[in-house]
């Protein structure tokens, strides 16, 4: 392992075996661990050496959180040193300022991706969220609240798209996200889901449309750690299939079986 390095580590949406071999390995050789215990499951954390000495992030502020990191990779240069994050560290993580403040005191970091949770949701919609003849565009975003979204990617601006939107860490604002979506050209018949805790034992879907998703979700109880959808490709009419594996598509690998009808 490098010297003086913090890891930053995607351990998946929640089920242990989404954790990669990478992140499997790095928790188990881990000397010190810092990870939020109300978002990572227990048996992920389960898989750190015995002597590993762990840290719940869940009731620490940056600072604190900055000097363990700090303390654990300078103290010999030689521990392995893992800054724990469910998910995807690149998304909603907070990354970007834990690693200026280390580079500051010459510490490196690496970042290790991770299954984030929107994909985790989109498999347990069974569905792609990219289809071809009606969506190739995925738009992640979060609606504003105590963290501020600029004006120009309000969910009215973004939703002028059409793409598919998914949302993060807003469920709670789910009557704020479904007006702000239908000001941008989406109508009450266009497809949504909320996936709460996506990949967990508790795992909940949430299925409707723009006009009865909100009441839906309410019903439900979910107010947080949900990923909300909105977008045709959740439940489309039509949809073109993909040229890739067309009989009249020719491509590096494959020759057309059929002549391409442009040809006649």
């Amino acid at each position: 392992m490098p010297e003086n390095t913090v890891y930053f580590v995607g351990c998946g949406p929640g089920d242990p075996e989404l954790v990669t071999v990478k992140a499997r390995r790095l928790i188990r050789d881990a000397d010190v661990i810092v990870y939020s215990g109300s978002l990572i499951p227990e048996p992920i954390i389960a898989m750190a050496g015995k002597d590993a000495e762990l840290h719940d992030a869940s009731g620490l502020v940056r600072e604190e959180i900055s000097e363990i990191l700090y303390r654990g990779a300078s103290a010999d240069g030689k521990k392995t040193v893992l800054r724990l994050h469910d998910g995807d560290p690149a998304i909603y993580g907070a990354i970007r300022e834990q690693i200026d403040e280390l580079a500051k005191r010459d510490i490196r970091s690496v970042v290790v991706p991770g299954v984030t949770s929107f994909l985790a949701s989109s498999a347990a919609l069974g569905t792609q969220l990219t289809l071809p003849g009606v969506t190739q565009t995925i738009i992640i975003t979060r609606a504003e609240s105590r963290t501020k979204v600029p004006e120009a990617e309000s969910i009215a601006e973004l939703a002028r798209h059409g793409a598919t939107m998914i949302f993060y860490l807003s469920v709670h604002l789910i009557r704020e996200i479904v007006s702000e979506a239908k000001k941008g050209g989406y109508g009450d018949a266009t497809p949504a889901a909320v996936i709460y805790r996506a990949s967990w034992d508790d795992e909940k879907v949430i299925k409707g449309t723009l006009a009865d998703i909100e009441q839906k979700v309410r019903d439900a109880r979910v107010t947080k750690t949900a990923i909300i959808m909105i977008g045709d490709v959740l439940n489309p009419e039509s949809y073109e299939y993909s040229r890739l594996y067309d009989k009249e598509f020719s491509h590096g690998y494959r020759k057309a079986s059929v002549p391409d009808k442009g040809d006649d």
